[in-house]
């Protein structure tokens, strides 16, 4: 058995006995109960009341549980496994930000990014972010990366500089303010 069936049978068997420890399991254990809920929670989302709440929780509630589990064990491996997620999430953020306008008005739009969160996240050979980390943004990366860091470099400069600004103005506020209180208080002591 291969280390992603093992996986995904630990996960099916630890759903189960948290159902069975709420007395859910008896409910749910027929599959055609299973599919109805299934069925019940799919229309839910593809109804668009709190879609985007769920989509949004399910692409960060368990990624960032198991990103914490990743960087609390020995294994390299599954950090760099989350990181790309997180890397993939993040641009599709940048792009669904933009685009959502117009991408939410579409039917099934929240149950076709739950789906996609899902499958970014899914383990082992299926996982979508490390395919489309591979296959899109890490060549972007790399044939771009002076000009980016060229920008960035650019963006923390004029940072820095509004920073030492701002600083020193307030600097000079919290100065004069002081001198103010001093000299009401020595005008009040005459």
């Amino acid at each position: 058995m291969s280390s992603d069936e093992e996986h995904i049978k630990n996960l099916y068997q630890k759903t189960v006995d948290v159902l069975r420890r709420h007395g859910v399991y008896e409910l749910v254990k027929k599959p055609r109960t299973l599919y109805g809920l299934l069925g019940f929670f799919l229309m839910w989302i593809a109804s668009g009341y709190f879609a985007s709440l769920i989509c949004n929780a399910i692409g960060f509630v368990y990624p960032a549980y198991k990103s914490v589990k990743a960087i609390e064990s020995k294994d390299k491996d599954d950090d760099t496994e989350w990181l790309m997620y997180w890397v993939v999430f993040a641009t599709f953020s940048v792009v669904e930000f933009f685009s959502d306008i117009f991408l939410s008005w579409f039917p099934f739009y929240f149950l076709a990014k739950c789906v996609f969160l899902l499958w970014c996240m899914a383990p082992g050979g299926y996982n979508g972010s490390s395919m489309i980390y591979f296959k899109f943004i890490r060549p972007f990366i790399l044939k771009n990366e002076s000009v980016i860091d060229n920008a960035l470099n650019v963006v923390q400069g004029g940072a820095k500089k509004i920073a030492d600004v701002a600083t020193s103005e307030a600097k000079d506020a919290a100065a004069a303010v002081a001198a103010e209180v001093v000299s009401e208080s020595l005008k009040k002591d005459e």
